[in-house]
C-alpha cells in the first residue's frame, strides 16, 4: 500500500525566509505554497513532495535527508556551485570525494549543506 503512495520528505528549518531563499534561489525550486501549519511545500518529480517546515532550534540531522537524483552530476554541481552552493569533501575510510564526488558502486554522490544545516545530495547512477 504505501510503496505506491506519493511521498514528502520533510525537513525542520529555523529560518524560513532564508530557507525558502536557498531552494527557491539556489537550487531552483518553484515558489513554494505555504500552508496553515506554516510549512512551505515544494511538487517534485513523480508526485513527489518536498516540505520545509518551522522548527525553533531545528534538528539536524548527521546524515543525508534528501538525495536528487541527476543525469551528469559534473554539470549538476557546476550549475549549483554557480548559484552559491558550497560543496563537502572527505577523506575518510570507505568515504573520499574527488572534485566534491565520492564513487559508491553503481553511484557517484555529492553532499551540499542546505541554509539551516541539513544534509542533502545529488547522485548519479552509473554503469
Amino acid at each position: 500500500m504505501l510503496r505506491t503512495a506519493p511521498m514528502t520528505t520533510i525537513l525542520p528549518v529555523i529560518d524560513m525566509a532564508r530557507a525558502r531563499d536557498f531552494y527557491e534561489n539556489k537550487l531552483g525550486f518553484e515558489a513554494g505554497a505555504l500552508k496553515p501549519d506554516g510549512k512551505v511545500v515544494y511538487p517534485c518529480a513523480g508526485g513527489t513532495l518536498l516540505a520545509l517546515f518551522p522548527k525553533p532550534g531545528g534538528t539536524r540531522a548527521d546524515h543525508t535527508a534528501v538525495s536528487f537524483r541527476v543525469d551528469d552530476i559534473g554539470a549538476a554541481i557546476a550549475t549549483l556551485q554557480a548559484a552559491g552552493v558550497v560543496f563537502e569533501d572527505y577523506d575518510l575510510p570507505g568515504l573520499k570525494t574527488v572534485d566534491h564526488v565520492c564513487v559508491l558502486g553503481a553511484e557517484k554522490a555529492a553532499w551540499f549543506k542546505d541554509s539551516e544545516g541539513n544534509y542533502l545530495c545529488i547522485h548519479e547512477d552509473v554503469g
